[in-house]
This record gives structure tokens, sequence and C-alpha cells, in this order.
């Protein structure tokens, strides 16, 4: 007579209840796991408490110097905190440091994704490898290097540049020259391009290795040729990758300082061309007005520097607003 298998089967184990899940996840975590947690969730805590701290103090120090100020602080066209009554604004800065990023974005951007593209899809591996090498060397590079670079190799070469923009492109007013030494808001801006010029490159690459290589290999076979296969899969994929290297690139351009104070010649007006000598930025004025400057005066450049750090918040922010948007496309959720 045989057994019957449901009789000897065991009984079913009952599911333990969500709460014992719980309990046995947390008795299951080793020791080094739970510091490492506390330690991490204590550095990002760290971190919001010393933003909050600079933003307080920036804030303090700016009411004391906007309380006595005489001049309107977004559109007064002077800086002189030691006459009485003071009287400073922030037009010329504003103006200068908007200026020269934007022109900094416009030569850097194309020029840093068409070398993310060609080390990507076109350099052979043994070509791409050092030449990624070197880009990485230049985000090392430290600012007052460029900045002598800048004084001394690339001013004196600007004035054929210089005459050229004249000579096609003065009747516009942005680009006419008077013959000055070229100090001005355009350097500037070719300086910067040149300095986020490998912050961009290298973001955009990383970006445009995460392409997905089915998507390739499918428009290749349907008959795309490599441009097509860029223009139709790699570019889509990787736009707010692209943008997102874009914005670090312009916090990296509007918060630059030695650079800009080395090859600038500053002064307190608005200039129509791009060419003249002149301008300014919230970096270069605070760091050669900062040594000199009375008490009040230090509490002025620090209400100048509360707006560029609330620029460089939003410019930030936008960056990360932008990577959440795609982030399902990450290769960390690959």
């Amino acid at each position: 007579m045989g057994i019957s298998t449901q009789d000897t089967a065991p009984p079913p184990t009952p599911k333990p209840s969500a709460t014992e899940q719980k309990r046995a996840a947390r008795g299951a975590t080793r020791p080094g796991d739970r510091i490492f947690l506390g330690l991490t969730r204590g550095s990002g805590i760290l971190l919001l408490v010393i933003m909050a701290a600079i933003a307080v103090f920036l804030t303090y120090r700016a009411s004391l110097a906007l309380s006595d100020n005489e001049g309107n602080f977004l559109t007064t066209l002077e800086w002189n905190t030691s006459a009485d009554p003071p009287v400073f604004g922030i037009a010329v800065l504003a103006f200068g440091t908007v200026v020269s990023s934007i022109i900094a974005m416009v030569i850097a951007v194309p020029i840093a994704v068409a070398i993310a593209l060609f080390l990507t899809h076109y350099a052979p591996r043994r070509l791409s490898g050092p030449i990624a090498y070197v880009i990485d060397l230049l985000a090392a590079v430290p600012s007052i290097v460029y900045g002598l670079w800048g004084a001394l190799i690339l001013v004196p070469h600007l004035n054929g540049l210089f005459s050229w923009l004249n000579e096609y492109f003065g009747w516009t007013g942005i680009f006419e020259w008077q013959q000055g030494a070229p100090r001005s808001m355009l350097t500037v801006g070719i300086l910067l391009a040149i300095m986020i010029l490998p912050i961009v490159t290298n973001v955009s690459r990383e970006v445009f290795r995460q392409a997905p290589q089915m998507i390739e290999e499918a428009a290749l076979a349907l008959g795309a040729t490599r441009w097509e296969v860029i223009r139709m899969a790699v570019l889509p994929f990787g736009r707010s990758g692209v943008i997102s290297a874009s914005m670090l690139g312009l916090g990296r351009a509007l918060g630059e300082t030695m650079a800009v104070a080395t090859v600038l010649s500053p002064d307190f007006k608005i200039h129509a061309s791009l060419l003249d000598p002149g301008g300014g930025t919230f970096a270069q004025n605070i760091a050669s007005k900062f040594s000199e400057a009375t008490e009040f005066g230090r509490d002025a450049l620090i209400a100048s520097g509360l707006v560029l750090f609330v620029i460089t918040l939003l410019v930030n922010g936008a960056a990360r607003a932008i990577i959440a948007r795609r982030k399902e496309y990450s290769g960390a959720n690959a």
C-alpha cells in the first residue's frame, strides 16, 4: 500500500510579517554598513549646514552695506564705497559676468561636443585615449596659469582678430573697435571658453558613451551612415547630458576670478562693443578690491558675492533638474 505524498509533506512555513522582515533586515546589516551609512548621511547633513551658514553670513554682511547704500544696488553704474554717503551698484558687474559667460558658452560648447563625438565615435582607441588624457590635464591647470597665458600670449595676438571683426562686422556696433588694447569682454570670453572646454568635453564624452549600442547597430544595419547614426541616435540621447555639462561649465565661467582679473582692464561702464577695453565681473571686482577695501567696502563686496552665490546655485540647480529628468537613461540604471 503506497504512502500519499500529501500526508508526508511538511506543513507550509508561515510568511513573516512586514515588521519581522524589517527587523531581520536591520539585524542582518553589518556594523560596517551601519557606520558607512552614518558617515554618508552625516556628510550630506554637514554639507547642507555649511551651505546654510554661508548663505546666512553673506546675507547678514550684505544687509549691513545695503542699509547705507544711497544708490540702487541693481542699476547704479558706480562703485564708490568710500564716498559720503556711499554709492555702489552691480549693473556693470552683472552685465560683464553674463556677457562673458555667454561668449564662453557660444565658443566652448560646440567645440566640446565635436571633440566628444570624435573621441567616442570616430577616433581609434589608440588615439582617443591620449587626447582624452590631455583634455583631462587641461582641467587641472590652475586659474592663475590661464590668466598669465592670456595676458602674455592671448592678448598680444588678438589684434588681428579684432581688426577683422571691426572691418567686416563693425557696422553692427557690437564689434566696433577703437584700436585700444584687446582687454575686453570678448577676450575674457575666449579665455573662459578655453577654461571650461575640458569640463563640457569630459561630461559630454561620458554621456555619448552611454548611448544604447543596440540602437546604433540597428541604424547601421538599416543603412544609416555614421553621421546619421549620431544625428538620430546619439545626439537625442545625450541632449540632456550636454545641457547639464554646459551648465556645469557655465558655473565655472560665472565664478572665475584670477584669470579674468589678469586679462581685463576693469572700469564701471557698460560698453556697447565687445571689443572695447573695460567692464567687470563679480569675481574680478571682489578679487581686485577686497584687499584695499574698508570694513564697509568689504560688506559691499560681500553683497555682490551674495548675488553671484544665488546665480551659481540657480545654475547648478537647473543642471541637477535636467539630469533628474533623464536619469532613467543613465549608466547607473542600466
